[in-house]
């Protein structure tokens, strides 16, 4: 498909993760230390390929909470802990939700630049067991330049939902109607067996439970993990009845134009889960005998607004298009992260996307949102998408917290 491939091409030549567990006590994931879960994907991505491990050049991880289990380099733990060599490096990334995506971003540079043939983009976040901003407890993260810069103070990502849902008037049915069909669709995809060849089990054992409902006990059945966060029954009528999640009086007193209508349900779920990409170069594919299944196209970085901190997937959506000299159009599926309802559909109406290419699969309020992992998770849903359906490019973006985003966008072979 479109110019051949080269030898010094950054190629993507497998993807795999866990099942999504929901991120509290009870959930089936809950019970592994996160470098055991890293470990596991580790492990099973070199195994299935017939990869030496020795032959990795380096693992990149992304983890957002690097604190307590998470802490001291996860991914060099982890590497270890799957029986890597002792020679092959290993090093964590916080770029916040898009941690992952940079790492599979720095691993193809690295390719493209020659300073990897192999290298391993991963990530992880065990949110029941290392929640989300237990590194902050009684810290003050900004100092005193960033309180002198942003004297009323930031936000968190909630509150900044709640203001794009605001500015953009994007209402509560909408986003309700827009959550309700994530978990449908990433429902009906997991029944017809669209997520099989991404999931391994490690170390959740060859299946989850059989739950009541019939989508997911069909999966079940198949030996196949099930994703623990997907709810096919849910309906805009169901989360309608869901209080909001952030109000207090002291933002509702700063932020008057806040109706406060973003919830538990149209929002990504606490989630634990690592995933794992296998990148190198078309030559490097070639002499091991390995299928290059999509080439990286383009890349782009941005800041943005930290109040507004979840609308930067726009500018970075732009760049990557520019970059890659492709119009939306072009695009034959969009993965954007579900980590609030707002943000994909103010993506999609920005650019005036086909929402039928919009997260086709279900995204992260069905599928779960392991911070660490959410980039190299979407990364294997959007190759595994292009390839059940014949399509030629994909780009995915990711907000991400502080006011930044990625974008990648990707050409199946």
């Amino acid at each position: 498909m479109g110019d051949a491939i080269t030898g010094r091409d950054a190629v993507i030549v497998d993807v795999v993760r866990t099942p999504s567990g929901r991120g509290k006590r009870g959930g089936m994931l809950s019970h592994l230390h996160p470098a055991e879960l890293l470990a596991g994907v580790l492990g099973q991505l070199v195994e299935r390929n017939g990869l030496d491990p020795a032959a990795v050049d380096d693992v990149l991880g992304g983890c957002v909470t690097q604190a307590g289990e998470q802490g001291l380099n996860v991914t060099r733990t982890a590497l270890l802990g799957a029986g890597f060599p002792e020679s092959v490096p290993g090093t964590t990334i916080d770029r916040q939700c898009g941690s992952s995506q940079q790492a599979a971003t720095f691993a193809a540079q690295g390719v493209l630049a020659g300073s990897y043939d192999v290298a391993i983009a991963c990530g992880v976040e065990s949110m029941s067991r290392v929640p989300l901003g237990s590194s902050l407890i009684g810290q003050d993260q900004a100092g005193e330049r960033m309180h002198a810069r942003y004297p009323e103070g930031l936000v968190g990502q909630g509150v900044s939902a709640e203001l794009i849902a605001a500015r953009w008037g994007i209402d509560r049915a909408e986003l309700d109607e827009y959550s309700a069909r994530s978990h449908e669709r990433a429902a009906r995809a997991a029944a017809a067996g669209a997520f099989d060849g991404q999931l391994v089990a490690a170390g959740v054992g060859s299946a989850a439970p059989a739950p009541s409902d019939s989508g997911r006990a069909d999966v079940a059945s198949r030996g196949i993990p099930v994703d623990e966060t997907v709810r096919p029954g849910t309906t805009a009528a169901s989360l309608a009845e869901l209080r909001p999640a952030f109000y207090s009086e002291e933002l509702a007193a700063r932020f008057p134009e806040i109706d406060w209508r973003i919830t538990a349900g149209n929002s990504s779920p606490l989630t634990d889960g690592a995933s794992a990409a296998l990148i190198m170069s078309a030559e490097r594919a070639r002499r091991l005998g390995l299928r290059p299944r999509a080439r990286f196209h383009s890349f782009s970085v941005v800041g943005s607004d930290p109040l507004l901190m979840l609308t930067g997937v726009i500018p970075a959506t732009r760049k990557a298009l520019e970059r890659a000299g492709l119009g939306i159009g072009d695009i034959d599926v969009y993965e954007v992260n579900e980590a609030f309802a707002p943000v994909p559909i103010l993506w999609q109406r920005e650019f005036g996307a086909d929402p039928e290419r919009l997260n086709p699969w279900g995204g992260a309020i069905a599928l779960g949102h392991a911070l660490g992992s959410s980039g190299t998770r979407l990364l294997g849903t959007m190759l595994a998408h292009l390839e059940a359906t014949g399509g030629r490019f994909g780009l995915q973006t990711m907000c991400e917290g502080g006011g930044m985003a990625n974008a990648t966008i990707i050409e199946r072979l």
